[in-house]
Order: C-alpha cells, then structure tokens, then sequence
C-alpha cells in the first residue's frame, strides 16, 4: 500500500473503531468526537479528509465538523491544509496522549486555583470549604505525579 491509498474500511476495521469509540463515548467524551478520533487512529497515515471521514462513518459534514472542532481544542486532532488546495486532512497527533494529559495539567492548575479561592470565599473550617480545600490538594498531587509520570514516559519513549 502506498502513502496515498487508504487502508480498506471494512467490517473488522468499522467494528474497531466503534468499539473504541464506545469506549471513549463510555469515559465521557462526545460520541461523534469519538468515532472521528478512533476512525484516524485505525488509518495507517494518521489522517483523512472531511470528505472521507463522512463516508466512513456515515455521518454528516456539520457533524465531522464540531467532532473535528472539538478534538483540535482538546489538542488530540490538527487541522492541516493540503498544499494548493482549499481541503483539510485532520491528523492524529504523534503524542497524542501525551499533549492531552499535558493539557489536563494545565486545566488541574486552573481548577486548584479556582478550589483555592473557593476555600477563602467559603471559609476553612466550613464542612463545603474543607471539601474544596481537600479537592483542591487532590488537584495539587495530581499535578504533581503527572509531571513526573510524563517525565518517565518521555525517557522510556528515548529508550532504544
């Protein structure tokens, strides 16, 4: 198979990328998101069109459209534009989960901040501001391990 033939969408493949995206519906992302996602994950290049992304899935171009829209603000989709063309591909990132997890770390900072506040407004020793103040130190640990756990991926990914 060459860089420019697709990789056949046949039942066994259909069947993957539904039951993974059942998966991802089940662990709260959108469901249309999800099926976007997973069908560009089954795809050998990592990328297909508007166009082909619609046929595959048989769903509408408005749909494939905020699916795509989402999975580019949640940093696992890009959106590049084919060179002399006005036509999108939408690419699997390479580290996909790792710039999702990375992202998350920057919502967890927001939210602990946010939780933070929320302590000062409710009062410490309020039974809501101690559950804030317990969140928010969750949060804190939380960004803590996910830093060094990416640190851990990063060098076993450089491992030979």
């Amino acid at each position: 198979m060459d860089d420019t033939e697709l990789r056949p969408y046949d039942g066994d493949v259909s069947d993957f990328v539904e039951r993974f995206a059942a998966d991802l519906t089940e662990a709260g992302m959108p469901r249309m998101a999800a099926r976007v996602f997973a069908c560009l994950l089954a795809e050998d290049t990592g990328q297909l069109t508007s166009a082909e992304l619609t046929e595959r899935l048989r769903a509408s171009p408005a749909a494939i459209s905020g699916a795509v829209r989402y999975l580019s603000q949640i940093h696992m989709v890009s959106r590049e534009r084919e060179p002399g063309s006005r036509r999108e591909r939408y690419r699997v990132r390479a580290d996909v989960w790792y710039e999702a997890f990375t992202s998350r770390d920057k919502e967890l900072a927001r939210w602990e901040s946010t939780l933070k506040s929320g302590v000062d407004v409710l009062g410490e020793r309020t039974p809501a501001g101690q559950r804030l103040a317990e969140t928010a130190d969750f949060f804190e640990f939380m960004q803590f391990e996910l830093a060094s756990l990416m640190d851990r991926w990063r060098a076993r990914r450089a491992e030979p």
